[in-house]
């Protein structure tokens, strides 16, 4: 099961999007967690009164701490290379439920657009792995 998740290819091509992905993530991720650059911090983002898109999604407070610790650590191992997949699953998630929460808008600031184009860059991490310069290669290459 771990072979499978850290297999990747010898492609260089996923190292710029782990770092831009990574980055936006870890700095959404560490708003809400730990209130960093202007953000909500934990208590003030749990405890937000806004609406979840499904019904199964209660409490509120559970989805919203799964939410922000999804962004925060898929970013971290996004950015590392270190189990890119899991990780990306991680986003992927989180973008599907932000999509389904801004619909029908589709521009920014308030619609879909970046949540679209970040879903994009993780279903790519998803498919191809941590690629080249990634703690997963390192792994996937040792067992050889």
């Amino acid at each position: 099961m771990l072979r499978r998740l850290t297999s990747t290819s010898s492609t260089w091509m996923t190292l710029p999007l782990r770092l831009a992905t990574g980055a936006i993530f870890i700095g959404h991720g560490t708003q809400k967690v730990f209130g960093s650059f202007n953000g909500p911090g934990w208590a003030k983002w749990t405890s937000m009164s806004q609406a979840v898109p499904f019904s199964f999604m209660r409490p509120n407070n559970w989805w919203l701490g799964a939410a922000a610790l999804s962004e925060l650590i898929g970013g971290v191992l996004i950015l590392l290379g270190l189990l890119t997949r899991v990780g990306a699953f991680l986003i992927v998630c989180t973008m599907l439920t932000a999509i389904r929460l801004l619909w029908p808008t589709f521009f920014a600031p308030t619609g879909i657009e970046l949540p679209v184009a970040l879903l994009g860059s993780a279903l790519a991490l998803l498919i191809g792995g941590g690629g080249q310069a990634s703690i997963d290669r390192m792994l996937s290459g040792r067992r050889r």
